[in-house]
């Protein structure tokens, strides 16, 4: 069990991960930026740091002052919370490095996930049925149209590192994706720095349900239930309900 854990994050999700710690009797550290110095998690830890001025770019998101924080107040482990550093590779590595347990996806996990033709491809060895598609790298417009045509119209191209709805495109045709195979891979690589492109069938009236699994280096694993989230706007969930009405009770 953990003595002390630090929280990399601010907000509902860090009081929420603080008030579970003390529960199971861990002491907390929260860290803030000068905009959240009287914020209710700074206040509801056992101890905080300041990590800099107001914009996260310059707090929240520099690694080397959350891990110089960690090891001023003898935390064992970093708790990310969601968005900031949860789906950094390098952050779980550089907590390797630095002896802190990063409580998460190891590395080579977000890095697998945070990449779409690789996740793909895992899940596709693993037996996991995923929409039909072509999961290579595409030199240029020319191939992806032949691709496309392959496949079947509609598809949709998609950034291999997208996510939030960017970096995605829907073609109907042959001149929808000359128009924009181009078009998403400068998205791919202005938003996350990466231009791989990846096209697939586009399914038409689809649900979208997630279910969120969680494991532990002991081997257990646990499925959380599922989400509706097939309510959307520009492909980005607007509202997400659990349990999804669509999903028998049975399967549950």
């Amino acid at each position: 069990m953990f003595q002390k854990i630090l929280i990399a994050n601010r907000g509902e999700i860090a009081c929420r991960v603080i008030r579970t710690a003390r529960r199971l009797g861990i002491a907390t550290v929260a860290v803030y930026s000068d905009a959240d110095a009287g914020a209710p998690h700074v206040r509801l830890a056992d101890e905080s740091v300041r990590l800099g001025p107001a914009p996260a770019a310059e707090s929240y998101l520099k690694a080397e002052l959350i891990l110089a924080a960690a090891k001023a107040t003898g935390a064992d482990a970093i708790h990310p919370g969601y968005g900031f550093l949860s789906e950094r590779e390098s952050f779980a590595k550089a907590c390797a490095e630095a002896g802190v347990v990063f409580i998460g996806p190891p590395p080579g996990a977000i890095a697998a996930m945070g990449d779409k033709i690789e996740s793909k491809k895992l899940a596709k060895a693993a037996g996991v049925n995923v929409v039909p598609g072509y999961l290579g790298e595409i030199a240029d417009t020319e191939e992806a149209v032949r691709i496309a045509s392959d496949i079947g119209f509609p598809v949709m191209m998609k950034a291999s590192a997208g996510g939030g709805g960017k970096g995605m495109r829907l073609a109907w045709s042959e001149a929808d994706v000359r128009e924009g195979f181009e078009a998403t891979k400068r998205e791919g690589l202005a938003s996350f720095g990466d231009d791989r492109v990846f096209i697939e069938k586009f399914i038409e009236s689809p649900r979208h349900i997630e279910i969120q699994v969680l494991g532990d280096q002991h081997g257990n694993i646990v499925y959380l239930g599922e989400r509706e989230c097939s309510v959307q706007r520009r492909h980005q969930k607007v509202v997400e309900e659990a349990p999804s009405p669509f999903v028998p009770s049975r399967w549950a």
